[in-house]
């Protein structure tokens, strides 16, 4: 474990960076007094390709999927509002 104040911090960071990268934990210090760790992260879980289709046949859709709703249809027709777009 290294200790450094934070002027030498800002002059060489990607020194120390380069340290932290390869598992270093550094101690910043403001006049030889510890407030802060640098120390790498734990690298993130690998997960493997995902398979299309992975899914299928898990989300069921009855005969009326696909019809229409009445509601959602009529909000359709009509006029446009006076601030919308006007074909």
């Amino acid at each position: 474990m290294v200790q450094i104040n934070i002027n030498e911090a800002k002059t060489h960071l990607s020194r120390y960076a380069r340290m932290v990268k390869a598992g270093q934990t550094i101690i910043l210090c403001d006049r030889n007094v510890p407030f802060a760790e640098m120390r790498p992260l734990p690298k993130p879980a690998r997960r493997g390709k995902r398979k299309l289709g992975q899914l299928k046949g898990q989300c069921p859709t009855g005969p009326d999927f696909f019809d229409s709703d009445e509601v959602i249809a009529k909000s359709f027709e009509g006029p446009l509002s006076s601030g919308g777009l006007h074909l």
